[in-house]
């Protein structure tokens, strides 16, 4: 014979008066509302971040001609968490898959306009007139809210790239339509107060990841 053991009669009822009570004192949500506060906060006390970028130099002060034929520069920048390319428009050799990576930056950042930008410097700016750059922009579909293509006097912007953003340029300027200039492939991100805060080879494939984590640790941090 099985037999069951039954808990007395009341016994369930009493316990269930018994929560009911004690979730009508005022006190009971009270401390619910406090646990459900502090919980975040106590994860977030033990969540390690991580370290602050370096500050790697500072980009001087500086002012070139967008693709729209119009002044752009460090007052246009200021505040700003930015992205620098380096590329030339009749390049047949990395500066596409630049140019392609620097679209794909924009496409996934594109929520954090206008705190973000994206600024490609010509390395070729005899030939690469504001006109040239203006159509190089839009075969890449390049966002005139977030991206800017920038050009200017050749002196002017290898002393910038050279002894600015601490990066290779070459001498060479050639007329011919076959271009062959040495650059520097690296992307830079700089901060709101114009501090170069990481450089990033543009052949790793875990190079934009890297780029949209600083650029978010910056944002998140005030830079």
């Amino acid at each position: 014979m099985i037999t069951t053991l039954e808990a007395p009669r009341g016994v369930g009822s009493r316990v269930n008066s018994a929560v009911a009570a004690i979730v009508a004192k005022p006190l009971f949500w009270v401390l619910a509302i406090a646990v459900l506060v502090t919980m975040p906060i106590v994860w977030a006390m033990h969540l390690k971040l991580p370290p602050p970028l370096p500050v790697l130099s500072t980009v001087p002060e500086f002012s070139f001609v967008d693709q729209n034929g119009k002044p752009f520069g460090t007052e246009q920048l200021r505040g700003k968490v930015w992205v620098a390319s380096f590329v030339f428009t009749r390049c047949t050799g990395p500066c596409p898959d630049i140019t392609k990576k620097m679209a794909a930056i924009q496409h996934r950042a594109r929520n954090l306009e206008p705190a973000f930008r994206l600024v490609t410097f010509s390395v070729d700016p005899k030939h690469d007139t504001p006109e040239r750059l203006a159509e190089y922009a839009k075969s890449f579909h390049a966002s005139a809210f977030m991206w800017s293509f920038l050009t200017g006097p050749v002196d002017d912007v290898k002393r910038f790239v050279v002894k600015g953003m601490k990066l290779t340029m070459d001498d060479d300027q050639p007329d011919s339509e076959l271009a062959d200039i040495t650059h520097d492939t690296h992307f830079v991100l700089v901060d709101g107060a114009g501090r170069i805060r990481g450089y990033y080879d543009s052949e790793k494939p875990e190079m934009e990841d890297d780029i949209l984590r600083d650029a978010g640790l910056l944002l998140n941090r005030g830079n």
